[in-house]
């Protein structure tokens, strides 16, 4: 690997931006660091430079800020042109990356890819595949529009034109076109789950140019069982994530909610994710009554830091997924996995994948409260189906497993 020379590109710093695709992004960067192979870390923000400049170091000066925007969110086009037909480009031109590995294009525009093609015509461009931005212009989530938030099965112009009205049929017809002509220069796909595989070989990737491989993560060992006082149950439940209606957090209360006083008594939930203040005042009020309500059962405890998941992980039995939609390979799964908790989620997209149909965990109806419900119960009154769930748990990839995995199959 002594000539490889690899650019990875993410739309956020994890010291600036917690999401799982910064997070794999970074992971992955880090591990070729670890490796002495020459690389470089692009991720973008939003935070305005000292002096106006496009780029500016962080850690290191292997880690770039890259200080732009995008201004079409509809065709994902940078608001800032002369920062990809110029300084990326200048960029590209000084380094001379032989893999440019793209973990997003959201906020930084698809025009970036184009520059690699345009700039290094010999380089490999890889693209990771974190959710369906590219197939859903409803921020990617493949949900309709409404408070119904139902689930879409396939994108087709006329459909997406009928959930967004003001635009045509037309309007999505060419926006697909336009993507897919960008993504003709990518030379391989990776996508963290099968189940996205099979949603864009549907919308017409080719199959032979996509390979799944999960987000590899730091080895650890499986935490020790939470330690239980005289005659408790395992009843201590965890969400992870963002607070907000696509992450199923009302349908998660509505279930501790319905449970009898019986089974309240037994349980506690402990929500640590942040932005509830940023949503829908309907969506907030909805959010702050069920918490009201359901006061001494479940804690609101905020954002947290990556670091402090293995801490927070030993104070609980379950992780609780209760997402609306489809999710892709939510890094929490990997998270609990490899730290030894077993999972409750939706039963639909990468969560069923991930936890193997029911195998590794405990599946219930998307959007479903009362079956929710029925699983907490279940839970609760069965000692013995925890252990068995996390005997059934396959400890994830780890990140040097993963980088294997693309040094040798994808780059």
């Amino acid at each position: 690997m002594s000539n490889t020379k690899i650019l990875i590109v993410s739309h956020g710093h994890p010291d600036l931006s917690k999401g799982g695709a910064e997070v794999a992004a970074y992971n992955l960067y880090s591990e070729y660091k670890k490796r002495e192979i020459d690389s470089l870390f692009l991720a973008r923000t939003d935070i305005q430079a000292h002096g106006g400049s496009t780029f500016s170091t962080r850690n290191d000066e292997n880690e770039i800020l890259y200080h732009t925007s995008m201004g079409d969110f509809f065709l994902f086009q940078s608001a800032y042109k002369k920062h990809i037909w110029q300084d990326f480009k200048l960029l590209l031109e000084s380094f001379k990356p032989t893999v440019v590995h793209f973990h997003h294009y959201i906020h930084i525009g698809l025009e970036m890819i184009q520059q690699v093609k345009n700039s290094l015509p010999d380089a490999k461009i890889i693209v990771t595949l974190h959710e369906y931005l590219a197939i859903c212009g409803n921020n990617g989530q493949m949900v309709k529009p409404g408070s119904q938030m139902k689930l879409c099965y396939k994108a087709a112009p006329s459909d997406c034109a009928t959930c967004f009205p003001e635009r045509s049929a037309a309007d999505f017809f060419l926006r697909e076109k336009y993507i897919k002509s960008v993504f003709d220069n990518v030379d391989k796909f990776v996508s963290p789950s099968d189940f996205l595989v099979d949603r864009y070989v549907d919308w017409g990737l080719p199959k032979e140019k996509i390979t799944m491989i999960e987000n590899g993560q730091p080895k650890a060992d499986f935490l020790p069982p939470r330690q239980l006082a005289k005659g408790e149950c395992r009843g201590r439940f965890a969400f992870f994530g963002q607070v907000n209606p696509f992450k199923g957090i009302d349908v998660l209360l509505q279930a501790f909610s319905a449970l009898p006083e019986k089974v309240k008594q037994q349980v506690h939930l402990d929500i640590h994710g942040a932005n509830l203040e940023h949503q829908t005042g309907e969506f907030k009020e909805k959010v702050k009554e069920l918490l009201e309500e359901l006061e001494g059962t479940v804690t609101m405890h905020g954002s947290y830091e990556p670091h402090e998941m293995p801490g927070l992980l030993a104070q609980t039995d379950w992780v609780i997924i209760p997402s609306v939609w489809w999710e892709n390979s939510p890094m929490v799964i990997q998270e609990a996995y490899k730290h030894g908790r077993p999972l409750i989620g939706s039963d639909i997209g990468g969560m069923a994948e991930k936890i193997k149909g029911g195998e590794t965990g405990i599946l219930f109806r998307t959007k479903n409260p009362v079956d929710l419900a029925s699983k907490i119960k279940e839970v609760v009154s069965n000692s013995t189906c925890w252990k068995k769930y996390v005997d059934n748990i396959q400890v994830p990839i780890t990140i040097e497993e993963c980088a294997d995995i693309h040094l040798k199959e994808v780059y």
